[in-house]
């Protein structure tokens, strides 16, 4: 055996132990995931059968250029199931040049919990941290709830996620979940759903189930005012200012709760190219949270915490380098490029790892009745496309943020016209509605 065959051995077999480790564990939050479901499924009839006093809350929802979608979000917001005098909905118009202010005043005109912030003029457009930032000052709530311009959450989101973290003192915030309203679109909105569901099974019930770890995500979220107000509100360096602000709370002393039964439906990138500058974002907004926070990692009282954070550096660097190695090894050793002659049965191994992610992602759907025979075939072909498209993401978002060093800059999701059998909500138009009562009195 040549040297070169020993070393390329070596690779294969640290690269092969890797994908092991990282998709085994990931199994184990499936499992927890579905503990997690079981449970979550006792607390919502629990929470069901009784009568709360709510406390009132304040819905931030950043808007720029979103004319295509916040008509629809302000009237899900409208039709929340939460006392009327004690909801306010103030929409962040931030330096939109399409007719989003207009529409904002026209519902804010019919509905007195719908309020107006108007970023002042030069402002606007400097990304989705400074337009909260400069929203929360406006609100007046003992909560503040997130959500993005394109959402419409279930009538009872809101108040669920306000129960639970006014419930559990040691709670800092309460996030939801996020289903994909344009899911059938396209295969690409059919990989992101399996993608989205699997991810929130695994990474979000999971974890919280497993480690009481939760992050918050960039909508359908709850959080007590004096805690962001205390935190010195969003990093507006933070291109994901979610998991940034995630940290910071833990850090804080508190906790993180996720509900699967607080639902929210959103619109997902129907395009490869608004996908990648999507991914580009979340890479990059990762790699400044790293960098932030892993000097303190030492110190970090929460060693569960500690090893969270771990954990999301050697998913978006180790595992994928584990990936690059072992598919190069596989395509140079198909050409006969190289011989690669192991002693053990590494195939079997790697053979059986593949069939693993199969059956854990399919698990994670299945909580949201989503496994079918066609999932299963998409859940196939997106580890041969979809997940070896991460890959180029990571190398170009280190590319451009070490090498380049390209300024960090928000880009917004590029947004669709929302069809009518898309919405999640079958209610009628609420501007009509309205309208009409405001004649009538």
């Amino acid at each position: 055996m040549s040297v070169l065959e020993v070393d390329l051995s070596f690779l294969f077999v640290v690269a092969v132990i890797l994908i092991w480790f990282m998709i085994g564990y990931q199994f184990i939050l499936t499992v927890y995931g579905y503990f997690n479901y079981m449970k979550s499924l006792k607390e919502k009839k629990e929470v069901d059968s009784k009568e709360y006093d709510l406390p009132s809350c304040s819905i931030l929802i950043p808007a720029h250029n979103e004319d295509k979608v916040i008509g629809h979000t302000i009237e899900a917001m409208l039709r929340l199931n939460y006392p009327k005098d004690k909801l306010e909905i103030i929409v962040i118009n931030d330096g939109s040049k399409d007719r989003t202010k207009e529409i904002i005043e026209h519902y804010a005109s019919l509905d007195s919990r719908v309020v107006l912030y108007d970023v002042p003029k030069g402002e606007g457009g400097k990304g989705k941290s400074r337009a909260l930032n400069l929203g929360i000052k406006q609100a007046k709530s003992e909560i503040i709830a997130i959500y993005d311009a394109d959402n419409t959450p279930d009538e009872n989101a809101l108040k669920y996620l306000v129960i639970q973290l006014t419930t559990h003192k040691e709670l800092g915030a309460v996030l939801g979940k996020f289903r994909t309203v344009n899911k059938n679109t396209n295969l690409l909105t059919k990989f992101i759903n399996i993608e989205t569901l699997s991810f929130q099974s695994m990474l979000q019930a999971g974890r919280w189930q497993m480690h009481r770890i939760a992050t918050l995500p960039g909508t359908n979220f709850v959080m007590w005012s004096s805690l962001i107000k205390k935190l010195g509100g969003w990093d507006e360096e933070a291109l994901t200012e979610d998991s940034e602000l995630s940290i910071r709370i833990y850090q804080e002393g508190y906790k993180i709760k996720f509900i699967p039964y607080a639902i929210t439906y959103e619109q997902e990138p129907q395009e490869w190219k608004v996908w990648i500058r999507q991914r580009m974002r979340w890479v990059r907004g990762n790699n400044y949270v790293i960098a932030k926070f892993f000097k303190h990692i030492p110190k970090f009282k929460n060693k569960r915490l500690a090893f969270d954070l771990l954990y999301n550096l050697s998913l978006y660097y180790v595992f994928f380098a584990a990936i690059l190695i072992s598919d190069v090894l596989f395509i140079i050793s198909a050409m006969n490029l190289v011989s690669i002659a192991l002693p053990g049965p590494y195939t079997f191994v790697w053979i059986m790892a593949f069939f693993l992610f199969i059956l854990e992602i399919t698990l994670a759907i299945s909580f949201d009745e989503e496994e079918s025979f066609k999932n299963v075939f998409l859940i196939i072909l997106s580890y041969f496309s979809y997940c070896q498209l991460w890959i180029y993401i990571v190398l170009k978002a280190i590319y451009s943020e070490y090498i380049k060093k390209e300024k960090r800059t928000w880009d917004k999701t590029v947004r669709f016209e929302v069809k009518p059998s898309q919405l999640p909500h079958q209610a009628e138009v609420l501007s009509k509605e309205l309208t009409d009562e405001r004649q009538n009195k």
